[in-house]
């Protein structure tokens, strides 16, 4: 076959409904979802920054999932929008690539972020005294930074060779954003040992950070089992399962879908698992966290009654 020159044209992505009435009804379901995965992280965000009561590290490191959830679902909902409302389903080069790099470094990031929080959960029921010490300001931004760089240094190599590969099978993705798995597949070259990369980063990325959050999550069990106050328990037990609830909710489709032998996956079935982790998550985040926090309830309280208040 004749390899097509990559700079000149770009992709066209299937989408994630049919043009049909219950396509409609599903696509309207999806909007729905991404106003209010947008509304929630925004003002978790907001929230956050406004109230000085939620000026801790486990705050801090939730306005940063926030952040990465808004930009996680802007960077694959709205494209996939215009392209099911205008029947066209093309995407150029420089928006497929945009797109790849912005749900790798999402991705990445989020997962490293997880067991940021995780540590810090671990930090202050397993050893109170020394939080201070272990959680302090400069702990935080280097757990931050580590997260955004190393993410997108991964996202950026990932991106540039996928991109610099010779396409000659097909342009159409099988998928309703640019995913790097589903493009492989269409290379007119040999990829088995680029496969391995993919593997090696998923398993860096996702296996290893999943692995640090059930190893601090089993010693604040522990810890927990051990407490003598039936209040600190409860507390205790009621943040460790909103964490280890959004941790599932992430974790479990994506491991399922790139730890998995190429041989036993399928398109549709790697399109409709990315669902839960691009757009389902990053609506019930916000939501987990703030319907089971007093905190964030009553900064939503202080925050949004204020403002009421001064307009009156």
């Amino acid at each position: 076959m004749e390899e097509w020159n990559q700079t000149t044209t770009g992709f066209f992505l299937l989408g994630l409904f049919p043009p049909t009435k219950i396509g409609l009804l599903l696509f309207l379901l999806v909007i729905l979802i991404f106003l209010i995965a947008f509304l929630g992280n925004s003002t978790m965000i907001l929230l956050i920054w406004m109230d000085c009561h939620l000026h801790t590290p486990m705050y801090f490191l939730l306005s940063q999932l926030s952040l990465m959830d808004l930009m996680y679902i802007c960077s694959t909902v709205p494209k996939m929008a215009v392209n099911f409302l205008s029947s066209e389903n093309s995407i150029s080069l420089m928006g497929c690539g945009f797109q790849s790099v912005c749900f790798l470094i999402m991705a990445c990031a989020e997962g490293l972020l997880l067991a940021s929080m995780a540590y810090d959960r671990y930090a202050a029921i397993c050893r109170p005294l020394h939080y201070p010490i272990l959680m302090n300001k400069r702990m935080c931004l280097l757990m931050i930074a580590g997260s955004w760089v190393t993410s997108s240094i991964n996202s950026i190599f990932h991106t540039v060779y996928a991109f610099s590969m010779p396409y000659c099978k097909s342009r159409i993705i099988n998928h309703f954003f640019c995913d790097i798995p589903a493009m492989v597949p269409l290379a007119c070259k040999d990829t088995w040992a680029y496969e391995y990369t993919v593997l090696f980063s998923t398993n860096l990325f996702l296996l290893v950070p999943f692995l640090g959050i059930m190893a601090s999550y089993g010693r604040v069990l522990y810890a927990v089992h051990r407490m003598r106050s039936s209040q600190g328990k409860k507390k205790a037990f009621t943040t460790c399962s909103t964490h280890l609830t959004v941790v599932t909710f992430y974790y479990a489709p994506f491991v399922y879908t790139y730890l998995r032998p190429p041989s036993l996956r399928s398109p549709e079935e790697d399109k409709n698992l990315a669902v839960f982790y691009t757009i389902l998550t990053p609506m019930l985040n916000p939501i987990i966290y703030s319907l089971r926090n007093k905190e964030v309830l009553g900064a939503f309280q202080r925050v949004f009654g204020r403002s009421l208040s001064q307009k009156e």
